[in-house]
Order: structure tokens, then sequence, then C-alpha cells
């Protein structure tokens, strides 16, 4: 029997997905739930299981945009397995004289996964400082392996050494749906950032003496997010505007504070969903944190759980950014950068001193949110980060920590 897979459905809204990767070849033998094949939707990058064992046929090349629906393989469940590898083709099996082994070095086909990473093989090059256009794949089409980039190693050569090459490379679904999005935002918004500063002294404090015990109890770090999270869910019920988005001719305003937060992935920006923050103590934040930040570096990210948000945070401090003027996440109205802390002379009590400051900056939609409501928020969060323990903690730390 010839079973014909069609693309599920991702989610609602997504008509298309792109075939970023194949897992097997064609003629191979598939088992039932065996990943074959990575597919981007314009939200996020799925693996597509197998629906039943059997040899299997491709109807779709690595690149190509299949509409959800459509068949992209076949598979013969009537098949046998083939005895040995599973993975091998369901084919006659010649015997021949043994040959001298000559190695060719094949002709390169510039395709969509010429010279990109799977998502381990970009982890070990980003964490050896390696660029993927330095590093030669021999993976299907040129794809780079996570053997390739155990084997690599920075390049150490002079500056007139090797070529000089340019490739073109066709951008994934996914990044150009964040490039059609932040180009709207930019467009179809009436956007403006507004600025401030925090003394983190209050916070560093703070973690330096309860972080070894929290993360011995608890086994998470705690962060500056927890920090900002509580501060943000705040501002938000005082300034219910922030929480608000325009939708045609009406403004839609929620009793309740979904914080998308913005964390790097293996196919770029990913922006997954703390729900219903304003109801999680510090340990209930990091904890969902850490859980959608390793989902979104694993590729495991869902739909699902990158939809929804009412408001944005992105910490940009993390790759060292000292001011930006973060891009709002439509149809939300509002986002939060936050950016590294260095120490500057501030004036304290009429006196100059040296803090730990933080840089921090509102972009909103300026159609829905006034300058009082903006201003006045940004002023909550900065007041809630530099008090931590009267406004945050009720004047309990050990309790709000759950030490």
């Amino acid at each position: 029997m010839i079973l014909e897979m069609k693309v599920p459905s991702p989610g609602e809204s997504i008509k298309e997905v792109e075939i970023a990767t194949w897992l097997v070849k064609d003629g191979d033998y598939v088992e039932k739930d065996q990943a074959i094949a990575e597919v981007d939707s314009d939200k996020a990058t799925l693996e597509l299981p197998a629906e039943a064992s059997g040899i299997i046929t491709l109807k779709a090349e690595e690149g190509d945009a299949v509409a959800v629906g459509a068949v992209v393989c076949l598979i013969d469940t009537s098949a046998a397995k083939p005895e040995g590898n599973s993975s091998a083709p369901a084919a006659e099996v010649k015997v021949e004289a043994p040959k001298t082994e000559v190695k060719t070095t094949p002709v390169a086909t510039t395709t969509y996964a010429t010279n990109t990473p799977s998502p381990a093989a970009k982890k070990i090059l980003d964490e050896k400082n390696i660029q993927s256009s330095d590093v030669l794949g021999s993976g299907r089409d040129g794809r780079i392996t996570k053997e390739d980039a155990i084997n690599a190693v920075p390049s150490m050569g002079t500056p007139t050494a090797g070529g000089r090459s340019s490739q073109r490379t066709k951008l994934s679904m996914l990044r150009r749906k964040v490039a059609e999005r932040l180009v709207s935002a930019k467009n179809e918004t009436a956007m403006l950032t507004t600025f401030n500063e925090v003394d983190m002294t209050a916070i560093y404090a703070l973690r330096e003496q309860y972080k070894e015990e929290f993360k011995t109890k608890h086994g998470l770090g705690l962060g500056f997010m927890s920090f900002f999270t509580k501060a943000v869910t705040r501002a938000l019920q005082l300034y219910p505007d922030v929480n608000s988005m325009i939708d045609g001719q009406e403004k839609i305003s929620y009793d309740f504070c979904d914080i998308s937060v913005a964390v790097s992935g293996p196919k770029g920006l990913m922006v997954p969903v703390v729900r219903a923050a304003e109801n999680l103590t510090f340990k209930g934040v990091e904890a969902e944190i850490k859980r959608l930040a390793i989902r979104a570096r694993d590729g495991q990210i869902t739909v699902d759980e990158m939809t929804g948000g009412t408001f944005t945070i992105s910490n940009g401090g993390v790759f060292g950014s000292m001011l930006s003027t973060p891009i709002i996440n439509p149809p939300q109205s509002g986002i939060l950068g936050m950016h590294n802390v260095v120490e500057r002379a501030i004036v304290k009590n009429g006196q100059i001193v040296i803090a730990p400051v933080m840089f921090v900056a509102l972009s909103y939609d300026h159609r829905i949110i006034d300058g009082r409501e903006s201003v006045g928020f940004l002023v909550a969060v900065k007041e809630a980060l530099e008090n931590p323990v009267e406004i945050l903690m009720d004047n309990n730390p050990k309790k709000a920590l759950e030490l």
C-alpha cells in the first residue's frame, strides 16, 4: 500500500511550509514516527514524523515551499524492512570484486542547504566562534553536519591567503516572515521610543546574597529576567494602555500579562511567551524562561508557544548592547529593551558615586499609548528595579524567593 504523506497544519493561519532539511534519502526505509524532515513555517521550525513504516519516496526538494495539505512524500507500507542498516535503500545488492578506493571531490551544487549548519552543528560552531562560511559541508547538497562542526578548526591564515568568493543563499521562510513583520511594524505603527536608566545596585546585592541558596533549592539561576518580568507585569497593571493593542478602529485591553521574551534560536530570533506572568513567582518566571529558551535553542519550540503575547521584553545586553531602539512585536503596542550593565558615575544624595547602571528603552505605538502612559510605565519599571525588596518582594526576600 502506498501512503501519501501530506503536510500537516503547524498552526492557525499558516498556509505553507518550506522543506528546510530532509533527514532521510529517497529510497530509505523509515520507521513510524521517525523524524524524516525539518520544515520551516513563518513562525517556527518543526520536525515532520513518518506516519507509517516503509520505503520512502521524496516528492519535494530542500528549499521548496509546499502548501499545507499537499503531498510531500510517499511511503510504501508493504515494503519489507531490509536487513542490517534500516536506513539503507531497499535495492538489490551486487557483490563485486574488491577495488582500490579512490576518493573524489564531488562537484558542489549550491542549494538552500549549501553551507547551512544543522541546529546541532550551529551550536558547536558558535561555541568555537567559527563562521559557517568557513566550513565545507559534507552533508546532502553541502549541508554542514554535526561531525563537520566537531572537526572544524579556526582559520589562522594571512589576509592574502585563500580565495575571495561570495555566496547567494535563500532566506528561510521564518527569516523572511520576521523581515516582513519588522518592516510592517515600522511602516504601520506610530512607533516612538523613550529611555531611562536603572541603578542595578539593589538587584546586584540581592543576587549576591541569595543566588547560591536559590540555585541549591530550586536548581535555577537567579537572573535579571525574573526581576524585570515582575517589574513589567506590575507596571502593565498600573498602565493598562501599554498592555493593549489596536484592531481596526477598536482597542483591545487585557487583564492578564502574557510576556513575550526574545531569545536566540538556531533559525534566528524567536519570541516564546511566558503565560500569565503576573501570577508567577520569581522561581516560576526563571523556570519558565529556562524551559522556553532550551526548547528554542533545540529547535523544539512550537507555534502555540510563540503566539498570543501582550508585551515583549528583549535583552540585547547579553550580546553587549549599550543602547537600542527595539522594534514593536506586532500586534502588540510595546516592547522593553534591556541593555548591558556598566559601572557609571551617578549622583546619589548629592554625592558622585560609581554604580552598576543599565539603560532601558520602551518602544511603543503612539496611536494607542500617550506620552504620559509610556513615561509613567518606564518610571514604574525603574522604581521597582531600584527598590525590589519593598516593591516586588513585600519586604520579605526569602519568602518571595521561596527560600
